[in-house]
C-alpha cells in the first residue's frame, strides 16, 4: 500500500493505493502554525483500520520551506563571499554579505591565495555581530573548494559553534549569484527543516510505520527524508510539483496539458508537453532570487475557491466584482464569513458541496450591490474568476515559450501551437475547470479523484536525481557538480587520456549516477537515467591541443513508479 500527502494552504489531502488504485481518501483543515499536526491527521484519517506492517511507501508534499521564506522565519546568515576579478560587489543585493580576497578560473586554477589575516579579522567580526549561521561562497569553487574549505577551518577554530554551509556542496553549477542565493537559503532553513523531519520521524515510530518515507521535491521527484535534510532547499514548491504529477497519473501518457490546479487559497499552473513536466531552465525563484534549485516552471496566483469575493465601485461609478487575493478561511456556504466563488459554484449547481441555502445567502449580499439577480451574479463570479486564470495563463505561456525545452518541443511540432488539454486538480477544479477551457479554446479533462491529485501525484512520484560531470584531461581530474569534490583521474576511469572522446565521458557519467543512486537507496531506477546534455572543449596550448574539457549532464527525471504505471488509467 502507497499513502501520498499534500499540505495544501486551505486542506491537507491524502491518498491511499492499494493494487494499484485509489483505496481511500482523506482531507483536513491545514493549520498553518503547526503543519505537522495537519500531515499526521491526514496520515491517520486514511490509514484508518490499516496496519503499519502493510505500508510499502510513504510520500509528503511539504510547504515547510515555503512558508519558512516566505513568512520570514528563516535564520539570519552572515554570506562570506569571494567573488575574484571581474565582479563587482555593488551589483549585488544578498544581505549580510562579507567580500574576501582570492580567486581560482574557471578551471579551477588558484589565481589569488586567500588573504588569511583578512578572513581572521573578518570571522571575529561576524562574531561580535552575533551570526551563529555562516556560508561560504567562492566563484568556481566547485571547480576547486580549497578556498571555501580553508576558510570553513578558520572559522572551526576561531568560532566552533557556528554552523557553516559551503558553496560547493549545495551546488556545483556555474552562474555565482545563484549558487550564493541557494547556498544562503539552505543555511538559513536548514535547522528548522531537521526539527520538522526529525517530529515526523518520532511520530511515525509512535504508529509503528516502519515504510520507507520519502519527501517530494520542486522537480516532481521524491528523495527519502533522511536525505532530505541535507538539500531542505529543494522541497519548496512540492504542491506544484504534486498537482503535475497528478495530472501526469491520472491522464493517459504522452499528453500535452495546461495543468491547472485550483486549491482554496491559491491556483498553480504547470505545463506537460508530449507527457513530459516542463523544467524551468534557470531553476526556482525564491522572491528576487534565482536559486540553483531544479523545478518544474510553474506559476503560483492567488486566487482559489475561497478567495473573497468584493464589489468595488470605479471613479465613473461602474461596480466591479474583484476575486481576491485575501482568503478568510472557508467559503460561506461551507461555514465561512465572506462570499466567495465556491458560493457562486453551488448556486449555479456546478458542485455539490456546502449548504446551498447559505450559497445563496452569500451570492444575494453581493447580488444587492449590483443590482443583478443571484443567477446572474453567481454566473458573474464565476466568469471572473475564469477570466483571471485564463490571462494568468496566456501570461505564463509568454514564459513558456523562453524556456529552451519548450522550443525544442515546438520545433518538434513543426508549428506554433497551445496545448489542446486543460486539466483541472485540486477542490475547486470542478465547475470552473470547463470556463477556463472554453476561453483559452482546450478541452477541459477533470480526471477521476482530482480534488485529492496532489496527493495522488505524491504518492506515485518516483525518485528523481541529477548528476553533472566535468572532466579535464589536461589536469587529469574530474568532478560531479552534486558531490563537491575533485577526484583525480586514473587510466582505469578512461583508459588512454588522449584518446578520450565523449562516449567514455558519458560511460563515466553513467558509472557515476549509479554509484550516487545507490548511496540514497534508489538503486532500481537507475536504469530510468537518460542523458540531458554532453559537450566538449579543445583546451589549446601553442597551437596544439593540451587537452579536453568534457561536460556531461544526466538525470532519473521526473515520472511515475512502476507500481501506477502497470495500472495507469486512461
Amino acid at each position: 500500500m502507497l499513502i501520498g500527502i499534500d499540505v495544501g494552504g486551505t486542506t491537507t489531502d491524502a491518498v491511499l493505493i492499494r493494487n494499484g488504485e485509489v483505496y481511500s481518501t482523506a482531507k483536513v483543515s491545514t493549520e498553518r502554525g503547526n503543519l505537522l499536526k495537519s500531515l499526521l491527521s491526514a496520515l491517520d484519517e486514511v490509514s484508518r483500520g490499516v496496519p503499519p506492517g502493510q505500508l510499502e511507501r510513504v510520500v509528503f508534499s511539504t510547504t515547510v520551506i515555503t512558508n519558512l521564506i516566505a513568512e520570514g522565519k528563516t535564520d539570519r546568515v552572515a554570506l562570506l563571499l569571494i567573488p575574484g576579478p571581474g565582479v563587482n560587489p555593488e551589483s549585488y543585493v544578498f544581505p549580510d554579505s562579507f567580500y574576501l580576497k582570492g580567486a581560482m578560473d574557471f578551471r579551477g586554477r588558484e589565481i589569488q591565495p586567500l588573504d588569511e589575516a583578512e578572513v581572521r579579522e573578518t570571522v571575529n567580526l561576524i562574531r561580535v555581530q552575533g551570526f551563529s549561521r555562516v556560508a561560504v561562497v567562492s566563484k568556481f569553487g566547485q571547480r576547486n573548494p580549497s578556498h571555501e574549505l580553508r576558510i570553513k577551518e578558520i572559522l572551526m577554530e576561531m568560532y566552533p559553534g557556528c554552523k557553516v554551509e559551503l558553496g560547493h556542496k549545495v551546488s556545483g553549477k556555474l552562474n555565482f549569484p545563484r549558487r550564493i542565493a541557494t547556498s544562503m537559503l539552505a543555511s538559513a532553513t536548514g535547522e528548522r527543516y531537521q526539527e520538522f523531519v526529525a517530529e515526523v520521524k518520532k511520530a511515525l515510530e509512535e504508529r509503528d510505520i516502519r515504510a520507507p518515507v520519502y519527501i517530494l521535491k520542486a522537480d516532481g521527484g521524491t528523495l527519502p527524508i533522511g536525505k532530505s535534510v541535507e538539500f531542505p532547499v529543494e522541497t519548496i514548491f512540492s504542491g506544484p510539483a504534486a498537482s503535475t504529477i497528478g495530472a501526469l497519473a491520472l491522464t493517459p501518457e504522452g499528453q500535452t496539458s495546461v495543468v491547472v490546479d485550483i486549491g482554496g487559497t491559491t491556483t498553480d499552473l504547470a505545463l506537460i508537453l508530449s507527457g513530459k513536466p516542463l523544467v524551468a531552465s534557470k531553476g526556482a525563484k525564491l522572491g528576487n532570487f534565482l536559486t540553483h534549485v531544479r523545478a518544474f516552471a510553474v506559476r503560483s496566483m492567488a486566487v482559489g475557491g475561497d478567495s473573497i469575493v468584493r464589489v468595488i465601485e470605479t471613479d465613473d461609478g461602474v461596480r466591479l466584482v474583484t476575486i481576491g487575493p485575501e482568503r478568510a478561511g472557508p467559503a460561506y456556504c461551507m461555514g465561512g464569513k465572506e462570499p466567495t466563488p465556491t458560493d457562486a459554484l453551488r448556486v449555479l449547481g456546478l458542485i455539490e458541496i456546502g449548504d446551498p441555502e447559505r450559497a445563496k445567502e452569500a451570492v444575494a449580499s453581493v447580488a444587492s450591490s449590483l443590482g443583478k439577480s443571484e443567477k446572474e451574479t453567481a454566473s458573474l463570479i464565476v466568469d471572473t474568476t475564469a477570466r483571471m486564470i485564463e490571462k494568468a495563463v496566456r501570461e505564463m505561456f509568454l514564459e513558456w515559450e523562453q524556456e529552451p525545452a519548450y522550443r525544442i518541443w515546438e520545433v518538434l511540432q513543426k508549428k506554433k501551437e497551445r496545448p489542446e488539454n486543460v486539466i483541472g486538480i485540486g477542490g475547486g477544479a470542478k465547475g470552473l475547470i470547463s470556463v477556463v477551457a472554453e476561453k483559452l479554446n482546450a478541452k477541459p479533462i477533470i480526471p477521476e479523484y482530482s480534488e485529492v491529485g496532489n496527493a495522488i501525484g505524491a504518492a506515485v512520484a518516483r525518485p528523481t536525481l541529477t548528476l553533472n560531470l566535468r572532466i579535464d584531461t589536461q589536469q587529469k581530474v574530474y568532478s560531479v557538480a552534486e558531490e563537491g569534490e575533485i577526484v583525480n583521474l586514473s587510466s582505469t576511469d578512461i583508459g588512454n587520456f588522449n584518446k578520450m572522446r565523449s562516449k567514455d565521458a558519458e560511460a563515466l557519467a553513467t558509472k557515476l549516477l549509479r554509484e550516487r543512486a545507490k548511496r540514497f537507496g534508489i538503486s532500481e531506477y537507475a536504469d530510468e537515467a537518460e542523458i540531458a546534455n554532453s559537450e566538449v572543449f579543445n583546451v589549446v596550448e601553442g597551437w596544439l591541443t593540451a587537452g579536453r574539457l568534457f561536460d556531461v549532464s544526466m538525470q532519473i527525471p521526473a515520472g511515475l513508479i512502476p507500481e501506477w504505471k502497470r495500472r495507469e488509467k486512461a
